[in-house]
């Protein structure tokens, strides 16, 4: 990942008996599935966010899991962290890969995020896991680890 939110691949290189090509495409999606989700943030749009997860979906932050099992439950908490996002004056959301790996329809990628105000002073710092999985050509998150 460079540091302007780009993609450059998931899989470091450990392909787990993948070919060349299927992690190539795997790495393509990836990058698709977060610059989709990254776009969602940045244009406070809960929906586009929200289709980036696979349903249920396990979201462990503040030292609790939290369990979305369908589209309503999970969309009430992406809007209430984007009101949240909005009273911290937060205009901008970026992340850098700090690693991934990819293992044949299953994908584990750690980013690192920075969401900054207006002026670029930023508003939070923090890690994330996230574990993915393949639903057909695309890939979704499944679960999200929130340092």
């Amino acid at each position: 990942m460079a540091d302007d939110g780009g993609y450059s691949g998931a899989g470091g290189g450990q392909t787990n008996g993948n070919d060349a090509g299927e992690t190539g495409d795997a790495e393509e999606a990836i990058a698709q599935l977060f610059d989709d989700y990254l776009a969602g943030f940045n244009d406070y749009d809960a929906d586009r966010i929200c289709d980036c997860f696979a349903l249920p979906a396990i979201v462990w932050q503040h030292e609790k899991g939290h369990v979305f099992n369908d589209e309503d439950e999970l969309l009430e908490n992406i809007e209430a962290l984007l009101k949240a996002l909005e009273k911290e004056e937060v205009s901008l959301s970026d992340f850098h890969v700090a690693s991934s790996h990819v293992s044949g329809s299953s994908a584990l990628v750690t980013l690192d995020w920075s969401q900054e105000a207006a002026d670029g002073e930023a508003v939070f710092e923090f890690t994330c896991h996230y574990q993915l999985i393949q639903n057909g050509d695309d890939w979704v998150i499944a679960g999200v680890v929130n340092e």
